[in-house]
């Protein structure tokens, strides 16, 4: 190559630099449509251990609750739309906390175009079908980062309710901005996500590139149709003899 004129050098100098930049382009994939299965635990004990402390009572029912119960969820998606629901009812999973148990007919539609988000959930023996704006998160992104199903995804925190903290777990590989339940407003999908004052987890354990179907992302919803504010002030009629667990009941509605 030493003995090759000048201008033959820059051409394969050339051909080099476009075939490595080709290379590095087929790398980096950006995933726009499919399917993510997430792992929901939550330490059911965690919120009953200083009760069960002084009370015999109580640590009866702990030995016949499981400390940690799991459910598997998935949320299907593509450029604009996601819907996240219960893959399977556990039928053998014990539920010691209010709330925990899910159901099957549960589920949360974010609508990134119209910036729009449709819940429907049952609380106590009503179903509620709750339609307002994407929520309007202050994330505070850092620079610790973590392998999630595959992905790496860095570190965001954020409050709800104001004074909860939820972490996240976000890959900008899947430039969707949404997540299990009703978070995102991030720049990226949300593979991982905690909120440490209910004791409960989400993680991804598998991506899956399928395409949704539209009627897998805009499934029919049934229910009373009320917004947050509305829900709210319903509710906390409901608990206002509840004391300071009312504040959880309403943490966990708000997921």
């Amino acid at each position: 190559m030493a003995n090759l004129p000048a201008s033959d050098m820059k051409k394969i100098l050339f051909i080099i630099c476009l075939g490595c930049m080709l290379s590095a382009s087929a790398q980096t994939q950006f995933i726009t449509k499919g399917r993510v299965e997430f792992e929901k635990k939550i330490n059911q004990h965690k919120s009953v251990e200083d009760e069960a402390e002084n009370s015999g009572w109580m640590q009866t029912i702990l030995k016949v609750y499981p400390k940690i119960v799991t459910d598997i969820y998935e949320l299907r998606f593509d450029n604009n739309h996601s819907y996240y629901k219960l893959k399977k009812e556990n039928n053998e999973n014990k539920y010691l906390m209010w709330g925990s148990k899910p159901t099957e007919t549960d589920g949360v539609i974010q609508d990134l175009d119209k910036r729009t988000v449709s819940t429907q959930r049952e609380v106590f023996e009503n179903t509620y079908v709750v339609k307002d704006s994407l929520r309007n998160l202050e994330w505070r992104i850092t620079d610790e980062t973590r392998q999630i199903a595959g992905f790496e995804c860095r570190k965001a925190v954020t409050k709800i309710c104001d004074s909860v903290y939820v972490v996240a777990f976000y890959t900008d590989q899947i430039p969707v901005s949404t997540g299990p339940e009703s978070f995102g407003g991030l720049p990226g999908m949300i593979l991982g996500l905690a909120v440490p004052r209910l004791y409960t987890t989400w993680f991804a354990t598998k991506v899956e590139l399928v395409d949704p179907t539209p009627a897998q992302l805009n499934p029919v919803q049934k229910g009373k149709k009320v917004n947050w504010e509305q829900l709210y002030a319903e509710l906390k009629k409901g608990f206002k003899d509840w004391g300071k667990e009312a504040d959880k009941r309403l943490w966990i509605v708000s997921l």
